[in-house]
């Protein structure tokens, strides 16, 4: 049987990066590197989650003869400090702490590529600062609405009933009927004992359901804490959007070129998301449909659409 992720001779070389730094934005301490060409295109690369964090993975992604890519953990998240806080990280936050570290680097614009909550900030952004964005890569599009949130909370579990049953069975039946803020109380608490597992369920799910083939993975840890806390916040205020502000203000970046990458059965950004997105942004956007994928960056064809976008810019 094909192995389901890309192998590791398909990707760019591991490397270090060439500089790294920290970025102090009101109450965070925000960690960022450059990896690549110094003299390369400027391309920005946007976790997911909220919350995910970057990896090393990551940068294998970008040709490092060419592109000069900028990485870097959002509030909350990875490097960045305070670890897995909410307080003072709300998406217009994030935008203007993507514009403070543009500016900081000298860079004029940007490439941006973005997965999953990546696209939505990466979105978001382009709406906000147009001027800077040279053009746009997005992979399982999330538009941050009401409705893609209920679908991840309830909806999902009908194609992932298992992981689905033990999402919900942490919470007590009592709590049921609004189980995003049964767990947000949890995941907010200061108490290890209460948050850590409320986190690794959470985290669990998602995970479990990121791929073309379904398994039962157990994520835990630190990890899991700051993807599963700080989706919960931005889940429960509407990820602090209006629910139809990217299509709303789609006009604003219609003539950025964007290469959109959607796995065929991606469940947590399911592909109609994506192509409304396309159909609303008109010709400049090309949606291309990966058959064979779900949600992950690094399942085959997920990587190798990436990989092949990146060279044709």
């Amino acid at each position: 049987m094909m192995n389901a992720f890309i192998q590791e001779h398909d990707l760019f070389p591991a490397a270090l990066p060439f500089n790294t730094g920290r970025l102090l934005r009101d109450k965070h301490d925000l960690y960022f590197e450059e990896c690549g060409k110094q003299t390369g295109r400027p391309i920005l690369f946007l976790h997911g989650g909220p919350g995910a964090g970057i990896a090393p993975s990551h940068r294998r992604l970008f040709n490092p003869d060419r592109f000069r890519c900028v990485l870097f953990d959002q509030r909350g998240s990875g490097q960045s400090r305070p670890f897995a806080a909410v307080e003072s990280n709300t998406t217009e936050l994030l935008i203007g702490d993507i514009e403070a570290l543009r500016k900081h680097l000298g860079i004029e614009k940007f490439i941006l590529l973005g997965g999953s909550w990546g696209s939505t900030l990466a979105l978001a952004y382009a709406i906000a600062y147009p001027e800077h964005v040279e053009s746009l890569i997005l992979r399982g599009v999330f538009l941050g609405t009401a409705d893609e949130v209920s679908w991840f909370l309830h909806e999902m579990g009908r194609f992932f009933p298992e992981a689905h049953e033990r999402f919900i069975s942490y919470i007590p039946e009592v709590e049921r009927d609004d189980i995003l803020n049964a767990y947000y109380q949890r995941l907010t608490s200061c108490n290890p004992a209460i948050y850590q597992p409320a986190a690794d369920r959470w985290a669990s799910y998602e995970t479990s359901c990121s791929t073309l083939r379904a398994g039962s993975r157990h994520m835990t840890g630190a990890a899991a804490l700051s993807m599963a806390r700080i989706e919960a916040h931005y889940f429960r205020h509407n990820c602090f959007m209006p629910d139809s502000h990217i299509l709303s203000n789609i006009d604003r970046i219609k003539h950025l070129p964007a290469n959109i990458i959607q796995g065929r059965h991606d469940v947590i950004c399911p592909p109609f998301t994506a192509q409304k997105l396309t159909l609303a942004r008109g010709k400049n956007a090309r949606l291309q449909m990966i058959d064979e994928a779900g949600h992950s960056t690094f399942e085959r064809g997920i990587a190798h659409a990436l990989l092949a976008a990146l060279d044709s810019i």
